[in-house]
């Protein structure tokens, strides 16, 4: 299993119906005599063990629940870690990794008026997630995602005010835009994300003294 605060490898997706069978099975089985605190943090403990597993299915309801903690506990990080547990935001790097691993042909978008049901192989996400999908697909070139995201920002001004989801995604979109600019050190992968990423201790590569000839 992979440290808390690196990003586990992929070894399956799970699609959103099976996620969602699992943390109902997960949250019946907690002791309805505990706190509602200590309640959330168990089922997340629960979901958080399976992603770290690699199953970025649980990886994907992860990041939502954050969010959702983070407004209603009016975007108190550190509130919201104490409740989720040291070491267990799902932080920028976690949630780059998800949103360039989700099958975007197996996204449900429903159409206004369908009243049809998603496959059980379908991935259900909330909209601002489907936009960080959308994002992190358009930033490595993919032009169907570039013109989905165009498309999907048309709206973003009138949904703002009745999601309160979207400002997650507009983080998001300032982080990978950071990111993307800054330049990049020829070090191995291991080497830390980010320090704008909570809950990701960034490492510092060690520099050599001596140069290189031809350097």
């Amino acid at each position: 299993m992979a440290a808390a605060s690196e990003v586990p490898p992929e070894k399956e997706f799970s699609p959103s119906m099976r996620v969602d069978v699992l943390i109902s099975d997960w949250r019946a089985g907690i002791d309805p005599e505990r706190s509602e605190e200590e309640r959330e943090r168990e089922l997340y403990g629960l979901a958080w063990d399976a992603y770290l597993e690699g199953d970025y299915g649980f990886g994907l309801w992860c990041w939502h629940e954050c969010d959702r903690l983070t407004n209603n506990l009016g975007g108190n990080i550190r509130e919201v870690t104490r409740v989720l547990g040291p070491g267990r935001y799902f932080g920028f790097s976690h949630r780059r990794a998800v949103a360039a691993a989700v099958p975007v042909d197996r996204i449900y978008r429903p159409r206004k008026g369908d009243m049809s049901t998603p496959r059980t192989d379908a991935f259900v996400l909330p909209h601002y997630q489907v936009l960080c999908v959308y994002l992190v697909r358009a930033a490595t070139g993919d032009p169907k995602a570039k013109a989905q995201l165009e498309i999907a920002l048309l709206e973003l001004e009138e949904r703002r005010r009745a999601d309160p989801f979207l400002r997650h995604f507009e983080t998001f979109r300032d982080l990978l835009n950071r990111t993307s600019a800054a330049p990049r050190p020829a070090v191995p992968a291991s080497v830390a994300e980010p320090a704008s990423d909570p809950g990701t201790p960034a490492k510092s590569p060690r520099r050599s003294r001596r140069k290189t000839p031809g350097s």
